[in-house]
């Protein structure tokens, strides 16, 4: 499967990453050292086309590996499964519960992420979870942001820390200014994901939802648990998904609600 710079005319009619693969460059990779390498490989994460950025660095296409993350680790511990399209978690989730979540919008960003992150946030909220959300138009635990003009991705966010959400959602401007709302609204409740600790649900197989070739990335020395009552078939809509495309809209599938609610309920 094609990915998305190299389509960019057709990319409404293909499936690119959040979410995505990225285009690897030379100079990217010249910027992450062995050690840093070692380290993300150590946590469980797939190491090519590895980027640094501003707040560290991007792997598996949408996800920020911080300083703090690669000190203090973030695989060591118990995944959950769902199937054989498994959900998994980070050991760092959010932590004092009963919680509510504030997310702000970037006010350089058109209304239409404002629109989108409110319909994300009624997804969640709509589940009953001791984890709850509330969009504000100032501070904000978690603030959704314009990505970098020459960014390769649609969306990207890192996880908790010190038992609090990670504070940054990027959104790559040159696409989803353009895409559909629900499509936006599903990449958004995704990154949100990400924020409070879940990895791609296709973690042991991202080819599922992006094509391409077969890619187990292992446990990476943790253990897993199954979440009592799920299919043992894959799920084929989840929001956790590693890749989607224009067009399409997640919300969240029996499995989904059984995860988060493993979590947060």
């Amino acid at each position: 499967m094609r990915k998305l710079l190299f389509v960019a005319a057709v990319f409404s009619l293909i499936m690119v990453s959040c979410q995505k693969d990225q285009v690897k460059t030379d100079a990217s990779i010249d910027e992450v050292s062995q050690d840093v390498i070692e380290l993300i490989a150590a946590l469980g994460f797939k190491t090519n086309d590895i980027q640094k950025v501003p707040e560290g660095y991007l792997v598996e296409g949408d996800i920020i590996i911080t300083d703090e993350d690669l000190r203090n680790g973030i695989g060591s511990g118990s995944e959950l499964v769902v199937g054989d399209s498994e959900h998994y978690r980070t050991t760092n989730v959010v932590t004092g519960l009963p919680r509510n979540i504030t997310i702000r919008v970037n006010s350089s960003l058109p209304t239409s992420y404002v629109t989108a992150t409110n319909a994300a946030i009624a997804r969640y909220n709509a589940l009953g979870l001791r984890l709850t959300f509330t969009r504000v138009t100032s501070g904000g635990n978690i603030v959704i942001n314009p990505a970098p003009s020459t960014a390769t991705y649609l969306a990207s966010a890192g996880f908790p820390i010190g038992g609090n959400p990670h504070a940054n959602i990027n959104v790559n401007r040159n696409y989803l200014d353009v895409w559909v709302a629900n499509t936006v609204t599903s990449i958004i409740a995704h990154e949100i994901g990400h924020c409070i600790g879940l990895r791609h649900t296709d973690y042991m197989d991202r080819s599922y939802s992006c094509g391409g070739a077969y890619y187990n990335e292992g446990a990476a020395g943790v253990g897993a648990i199954h979440i009592p009552g799920t299919p043992t078939g894959p799920d084929a809509n989840s929001w956790m998904l590693a890749c989607i495309g224009n067009g399409v809209n997640r919300p969240f599938t029996a499995n989904d609600i059984i995860a988060l609610r493993f979590l947060y309920l």
